[in-house]
């Protein structure tokens, strides 16, 4: 029988392999496919063409997408970190993602919300990834305290570890009846430590009294940074939109007529048509510390900017100035997973 300090190491060292082959498995998904329309004015102001607002260097010089990659860099190693975007944004998007693995980029013909994006992207992922942990993260989101931020995203984790076959969520508590905002409605909490909770439902963008109604019963933001076992995603996907995955796994099937089916899907919300429908198969973990705002108005991002004492560095448009367009038309990709 071994000596116990040779006991305790064997231990600690099996604990830290554990902990290292974790971290291996582990991969984020970063959402950039989105076309930003209603914020094309500003980012047409700051950067002389309305360009999704995700490339735009909005705040301290960076952009959204860049913000994103960096949050994402605390929790996994710059190759685990995966970005879906449009066939479209590939110039604008060229040297914010640089550093990442080509193969980890993945090229959609167009946008067709978050639904069909999702679903292929996680389908690329399948392919290189096997049964991965995946943290999914929106490019369009404001977060002050990154490193708490993601402490909860790894909470996160840590409960899919537990609880496999559910869909991890964070909610952030609210300071004010949002109506642009989806919310989460929690219900009976975990046994288990912070504050975890299953989901009761679901509500998309009430109006004003309804979200002050929501929020006294201890309603949640629905960030859509979530945390899953990929394989459980899938499956849940295939039981709740069998078509639409069989159509986007057919797309990954044959690259070369990727922009033309790909013309043939109706958009989609991943939220409405997906997790709504699954509650009982999702936890939410409730996220207090940390200021979050979802970028997708001018007056959520210049209330943030009053928040940090900031005066914005854009003016008001000139009156008749205009932008060039950005070029919004798909065409067959030489290659669908990677540029």
């Amino acid at each position: 029988m071994l000596p116990r300090n040779h006991r305790i190491a064997t231990r600690e060292i099996s604990k830290a392999q554990s902990a290292a082959d974790a971290r291996l498995n582990r991969v984020a998904l970063l959402l950039a496919g989105g076309d930003g329309t209603r914020l094309q004015e500003l980012t047409c102001q700051i950067a002389g063409v309305p360009i999704p607002k995700q490339y735009c260097r909005l705040l301290h010089g960076i952009s959204m997408l860049e913000a994103t990659i960096s949050r994402a860099r605390i929790l996994v190693p710059i190759n685990q970190i995966n970005v879906i975007l449009n066939w479209n944004h590939l110039d604008l998007a060229e040297d914010q993602i640089s550093n990442l693995p080509k193969s980890n980029i993945f090229v959609q013909p167009l946008n067709r919300d978050t639904g069909p994006g999702m679903i292929f992207a996680l389908l690329q992922l399948q392919r290189t990834c096997g049964d991965a942990t995946v943290a999914v993260f929106p490019t369009d989101h404001y977060i002050d305290k990154e490193w708490v931020f993601i402490a909860h995203v790894m909470r996160a984790i840590i409960a899919i570890s537990s609880f496999p076959e559910k869909i991890a969520i964070l909610g952030v508590v609210p300071d004010r009846p949002e109506t642009g905002y989806g919310y989460i409605l929690p219900s009976g909490a975990l046994k288990t430590s912070g504050k975890m909770y299953q989901v009761g439902s679901f509500i998309e963008k009430p109006d004003s009294i309804a979200a002050r109604e929501i929020i006294n019963h201890g309603g949640l933001w629905n960030t859509f940074v979530m945390v899953f076992r990929l394989s459980r995603m899938l499956e849940l996907v295939k039981e709740v939109v069998p078509d639409e995955i069989e159509k986007l796994n057919e797309i990954c099937e044959k690259p070369n007529r990727a922009a033309d089916l790909y013309r043939t899907i109706p958009p989609w919300n991943f939220s409405t048509h997906v997790l709504a429908r699954i509650p009982q198969q999702l936890i939410v973990l409730q996220v207090a510390d940390v200021s979050w705002s979802d970028w997708g108005t001018r007056e959520s991002i210049e209330r943030t900017y009053r928040s940090l004492n900031l005066e914005p560095f854009w003016g008001l448009a000139k009156a008749g100035e205009s932008c060039g367009a950005v070029d919004d038309r798909a065409a067959d990709l030489p290659k669908i997973a990677g540029l």
